[in-house]
């Protein structure tokens, strides 16, 4: 198994939902890059659980503890180690789920690829509680995107029947996106807030969930980063937005609305703008060729639905190699969508700087 990713900024994760500690180890990274703790906390913050009535009940603090390569707020140099200790668990709950699997959770192909030897408490290693740390990464890499004015935001697009506009469609500016960031359930129309919540409190209630469509956008990117075929940037970007729990498409731009459209339709016409080229549209998402053409890039991710219900579901016992009827106890999450924005968010920026870093040998 491997936990690790990146050519530049290279990330290795650790931990499991229900053991001691879950975090990172950041490599790559240059000496002395002061960090904006306060900014870091704000990220955590806004991914951990137990903040409000729509998401799980376990409660965790999401404290950084950061054991190596920062030294006086500034980096070292050496390799980053974040740890975010677990706090509020309750393992008793999975019990069960060591011999009955979880309908559309990883508990069968986890046992299967570790031989039974994997630790299913909680998810163990494929709980999105892994994702603690690469929102403490994300948020470092947004610090050093922000110093070249790249921002991300991004919002709940699509949740059951609540629809709003997407970035394709309204005019986009950094001021919208960091508005976004700021809000606890982020959306263009400030009508679709309680729509979303009623949405969620409703499939709670019948110990149900519900999945969503979250649309992300990056403003500031300059043309040029990426690469064609097997690094470019929906390559990279896919990879790590695929990592994530729950994820399950990934579209940028009009995406599949392609097929509804000629060519002559959709096509991004360049035009001179002073001594710039821009776009007159950006059906693309920013990317032409694999590499950013300077537009900004748009993309959206399909979350599935909580795989840990309430409702009584059909499984297998693997111990009576029998079918069996049973019903999942535990604390989870009504929607994803809401508390996944920031690891969208997080991945995005370790990709873009990845890439940057990158291209950036050339110079």
């Amino acid at each position: 198994m491997s936990g690790s990713w990146g050519r530049n900024i290279r990330l290795s994760i650790y931990g499991e939902s229900h053991g001691a500690a879950v975090g990172i180890i950041l490599d790559g990274v240059k000496p002395g890059i002061e960090l904006d703790m306060d900014f870091i906390e704000r990220q955590m913050e806004r991914r951990a659980p137990g903040r409000d009535s729509i998401s799980t009940s376990r409660r965790e603090q999401d404290k950084v503890q950061i054991l190596s390569g920062i030294k006086d707020g500034v980096t070292t140099g050496t390799p980053i180690n974040c740890m975010i200790r677990n706090q509020d668990t309750r393992s008793a709950d999975y019990s069960k789920q060591k011999i009955i699997f979880r309908p559309s959770h990883s508990d069968h192909t986890g046992y299967v690829k570790y031989r039974g030897f994997n630790d299913h408490r909680g998810g163990g290693h494929f709980s999105g509680r892994i994702t603690a740390g690469l929102v403490f990464a994300g948020a470092f890499a947004m610090q050093i995107l922000l110093q070249e004015s790249i921002v991300i935001g991004s919002h709940i697009l699509k949740l059951q029947k609540t629809n709003e506009k997407g970035f394709l469609d309204c005019k986009l500016t950094p001021e919208m996106l960091k508005e976004l960031g700021s809000m606890e359930i982020p959306v263009i129309d400030k009508e679709n807030v309680k729509k979303i919540e009623d949405e969620i409190m409703l499939a709670k209630s019948k110990e149900d969930s519900v999945g969503g469509i979250v649309e992300t956008a990056v403003m500031g990117i300059e043309p040029g980063i990426g690469d064609p075929f097997f690094h470019s940037v929906e390559s990279v970007l896919s990879g790590l937005l695929f990592a994530i729990p729950a994820v399950k498409a990934v579209e940028f731009g009009k995406g599949f609305q392609f097929a509804d459209y000629e060519g002559s339709q959709i096509n991004d016409e360049p035009y001179m703008c002073e001594d710039d080229i821009k776009y007159r549209s950006n059906n693309n998402g920013g990317v032409l060729g694999g590499i950013t053409n300077g537009m900004p890039l748009v993309f959206k991710v399909g979350v599935k639905p909580t795989a840990s219900i309430g409702k009584t579901q059909n499984s297998v016992d693997m111990e009576k190699r029998e079918d069996v009827e049973f019903r999942i106890t535990g604390r989870h999450d009504p929607c994803i969508a809401k508390r996944i924005i920031p690891v969208i968010e997080s991945v995005t920026a370790l990709a873009l700087l990845d890439m940057i870093m990158e291209g950036k040998k050339w110079d």
